[in-house]
């Protein structure tokens, strides 16, 4: 625990030397002061001493030495918090700068997986288009492991899908959550009727989506043998919609990508609700890329909004 007595300083902000604070981070981050001096090519006690200025300053001591490194205190939690938001703000200057003085243009490139509802990506299209209107926004879409190639490819900046694993390259913002139904048309003597037994449906004829077929699908289709039978194949979930609407099979389909069709009584959920899969669908970016102010600016509004609706 620190012995110190932590102190309220209001000419804190004038006194304070920012480049401690830069050093902190690099020693948190690196492990150790060690590792920080190693990495900043500085001598170990200029790494010690810029600490202790800093623990200084502040009254609490920030980090403890232990074995492997060091460990941050309560306080070095809470320093380390306030740093981190300090370089975010201090590396999105020029760009919001940029956007202050009607000097971004540029290209947005978005790949996103087919059928995609989701009311915080479609109001922060609107919101940056109304800030930014020199900026081109440029949408493909793709069965999801598409999307991901191309990420990391770096062919295109953001991507939005589906992920059943974890790339190490890429970034994930969590953006909604996504359930998918198995829907019939009017035409088949299962509308109307709700099924508990999944089983039962193995030789129906189906509606398969191909590479767009999320993993989690996959896995419980084939547990029931769904598919064995296929009537029809659209690797774009609008298209599989139409299908199954058009009473060419029976298939999976994300719940909102299919919720007018059946306010219009021209499709029919199958499954109970309880029973249907769900899965996280991410906002996603390569690791550690730098990107241009349009494309940051971009990021950033999608990730504004989906966190203050988490947070509502």
């Amino acid at each position: 625990m620190s012995d110190r007595t932590p102190l309220i300083d209001k000419k804190f902000a004038n006194r304070v030397d920012w480049n401690l604070m830069r050093t902190f981070v690099d020693i948190v981050r690196a492990g150790g002061i060690g590792a920080a001096a190693r990495q900043l090519n500085r001598q170990q006690p200029s790494i010690s001493a810029a600490l202790k200025r800093l623990e200084d300053h502040v009254g609490a001591t920030l980090l403890l030495r232990t074995a492997t490194g060091v460990e941050m205190t309560a306080a070095g939690k809470a320093m380390m918090t306030l740093c981190e938001d300090m370089l975010e703000s201090a590396r999105m200057m020029p760009h919001h700068i940029a956007q202050a003085t009607k000097q971004v243009e540029g290209i947005v490139r978005i790949q996103i997986i087919s059928g995609l509802i989701s009311a915080e990506f479609d109001e922060a299209i609107a919101s940056f288009h109304r800030r930014n209107p020199a900026i081109h926004i440029e949408i493909r879409v793709s069965p999801w492991r598409q999307v991901l190639d191309a990420l990391e490819q770096g062919e295109v900046e953001i991507g939005v899908g589906y992920d059943h694993s974890v790339r190490g390259s890429l970034m994930y913002e969590p953006l909604l959550v996504e359930r998918q139904q198995l829907y019939c048309s009017r035409s088949n003597p299962y509308f109307g009727y709700r099924v508990s037994r999944i089983g039962e449906l193995k030789d129906q004829g189906f509606v398969l989506t191909g590479d767009d077929e999320i993993e989690l699908i996959t896995h419980l289709r084939r547990r029931y043998r769904l598919g064995t039978k296929v009537s029809g194949l659209a690797e774009d979930i609008n298209e599989a919609r139409r299908l199954i609407v058009n009473g060419v099979g029976i298939g999976f389909l994300p719940v909102l990508a299919a919720e007018s069709e059946v306010a219009k009584g021209r499709l029919w959920p199958m499954l109970h609700a309880d029973t249907e899969p769900a899965y996280d669908i991410f906002l996603l970016a390569r690791m550690g890329s730098a990107r241009d102010t349009a494309t940051q600016l971009f990021w950033d509004e999608v990730i504004r909004r989906v966190r203050a609706q988490r947070r509502a």
